[in-house]
């Protein structure tokens, strides 16, 4: 019984070093997301404008997340990136997500690895879905999406600004090498 508690104990502590520190300040208050998503607008291609460090990702540029739903009525995940730039290695995790809160479907869960999902919750998402802004309950995540692989700068100050007041620390922001356009994107 003590070593079945230990090792709870032992995977519990290893799991909280893993995470990565809160970008979120502790006295902002609870974080939201959108009112409404409509699920086949949001699927498709997005590229990876910005995010915070995080070792899954890291030395990642040309990063793409693609959405596509599935018979089971899960969501087909697929993030690619390009190990150390552009020209680097191709390299592609495949996931699953599924829809955590289902009045608004702005709260999903997403995993990659068996049985452990992860919180992933549209905070903000201009009208015509052309970009969106994805987090978790705590901040320790925060991705800044496009449509396209360049997002125009007078909207990404906007958005850097709202996040900012959100609580957000956003000088951890990682700009990400992109394409110029979609043309470019190779493979």
């Amino acid at each position: 019984m003590f070593a079945r508690a230990a090792l709870l104990i032992a995977a519990a502590s290893l799991m909280a070093a893993c995470q990565p520190p809160a970008g979120r300040s502790a006295d902002a208050p609870p974080l939201q997301t959108v009112e409404s998503v409509e699920l086949d607008r949001y699927l498709g291609r997005w590229f990876e404008i910005a995010r915070y460090d995080h070792g899954f990702e890291r030395g990642c540029a040309g990063v793409t997340a693609d959405y596509a739903r599935r018979e089971d009525g899960l969501i087909d995940v697929t993030n690619t990136c390009y190990q150390g730039g552009l020209d680097g290695e191709v390299e592609v995790a495949n996931g699953r997500a599924r829809i955590a809160d289902e009045a608004t479907n702005a709260q999903l869960e997403v995993s990659f690895f068996g049985p452990f999902w992860g919180d992933y919750w549209i905070i903000d998402l201009a009208d015509d879905y052309s970009w969106a802004i994805v987090s978790e309950p705590q901040g320790r995540y925060l991705w800044i999406l496009s449509r396209t692989p360049q997002m125009d700068e007078a909207v990404l100050s906007q958005r850097l600004a709202w996040l900012e007041a959100e609580g957000f620390d956003t000088s951890m922001l990682i700009r990400v090498e992109q394409w110029e356009n979609v043309e470019d994107v190779r493979g």
